[in-house]
């Protein structure tokens, strides 16, 4: 078995390369073209594959998964004074491009069962703010929303869906990809993300009308003239050549990255369920998740600190659960409805090294040093 140095780094979830190099060879192709634009073969050929991938009609490729949501937020309608629900327990990448529509974000508690946004809290936040004009629903972690009971309420009262799927790409929901349910589905290519372009997102719709909108907000609003026009609010968000290229390449070793994101997983639930106090995150039988951040909860004597504090000490990356966003300075003046489980989940939680290119040796340095704090 190879080894690792000891006091190596060990990374809560960094950019890993394929070993076929699958991401040069598109790379080269555009340098080779000279083609390092915003546009391009990689571009075009990208947002086909990913679309292909998830089973969706249509993609755009964009620079940043937050400019995704932003962009999907304008296709739906929002703008000033509107309401959106989001899910308090997520990255503020969610909530802010709400910030940019000049619309309020409404917050929504999660539920123990998926740590994903609450059906019931969904219901009391539609009866309180009928007005909605749009909800966000985030797969934390990788691990899907119960999306049959979120898209029946979304259904009675005819409002658009935005799937933030920026940490699920991979996983499915009853055998369909997450971010594919809604009107529309957010990816993140981040360096930390499952696949990475180091940066860069994607919004992908089965309404390619709006899609191609995206696309003409996403390039400044340029009109088809001559001269340069531009009659509408115009973005510079369009993911270059250069990037795409790494994408399309990524993407080719995507069900790979699943698969020891899982054994990962499994390793820890494995070596420390017994652990007193010790709760990993659920992955109920209709979820398959891409297990992107391998996470869990502790209710004994331990607290999440002290495991962070340990494995820092070890060179080792560990991170708590999302800080809910009406907990957050910026946003505690919004809305927020539920009661206090995503809090708990905070206050409890903690995700584990789930870097890719981790060996067992890796994963038995962490388990160890999680071990001693249990051994005290």
């Amino acid at each position: 078995m190879e080894k690792t140095k000891v006091n190596e780094r060990i990374f809560l979830s960094s950019p890993h390369m394929s070993d076929e190099g699958y991401e040069m060879q598109y790379v080269q192709e555009a340098f080779d073209t000279n083609w390092i634009a915003p546009f391009g073969e990689n571009v075009n050929e990208f947002e086909k594959e990913l679309a292909t991938k998830v089973g969706s009609k249509s993609a755009a490729a964009l620079s940043s998964g937050t400019g995704a949501i932003h962009l999907a937020l304008r296709a739906a309608g929002v703008g000033e004074g509107d309401i959106v629900f989001c899910p308090t327990l997520t990255f503020s990448a969610t909530a802010n491009p709400i910030i940019y529509q000049n619309a309020s974000p409404v917050f929504i508690d999660s539920d123990y069962e998926t740590w994903n946004m609450c059906s019931k809290a969904l219901e009391k936040a539609f009866k309180e703010y009928p007005e909605v004009k749009a909800v966000i629903v985030v797969h934390l972690y990788g691990l899907s929303a119960d999306m049959d009971k979120i898209m029946e309420i979304c259904k009675q009262h005819d409002v658009t869906v935005i799937e933030d799927a920026a940490e699920s790409l991979g996983g499915y929901y009853k055998g369909q990809h997450t971010g594919t349910f809604g009107d529309y589905g957010i990816f993140s290519f981040n360096g930390n993300k499952i696949i990475t372009t180091s940066g860069g997102g994607m919004l992908v719709s089965n309404n390619e009308e709006k899609v191609a909108k995206v696309r003409f907000w996403a390039t400044q609003s340029r009109d088809q003239a001559r001269h340069y026009q531009h009659s509408e609010l115009g973005f510079n968000y369009r993911m270059s050549n250069v990037v795409a290229g790494i994408g399309r390449g990524q993407l080719k070793v995507l069900d790979q990255r699943v698969k020891k994101k899982q054994y990962i997983f499994e390793f820890y639930k494995r070596e420390l369920s017994d652990l007193d106090g010790v709760e990993f995150m659920p992955v109920n039988e209709w979820d398959e998740p891409n297990y992107w951040l391998s996470s869990m909860t502790l209710s004994g004597k331990v607290r999440p600190i002290e495991v962070m504090e340990a494995l820092e000490a070890e060179n080792i990356e560990a991170r708590p659960i999302w800080k809910p966003m009406h907990l957050q300075p910026f946003f505690e003046k919004y809305d927020f409805v539920g009661t206090d489980v995503s809090e708990k989940l905070f206050e409890t939680g903690i995700c584990l090294p789930s870097d890719t290119k981790m060996k067992d040796d890796d994963l038995i340095r962490v388990i160890n040093n999680i071990k001693g704090l249990w051994l005290r």
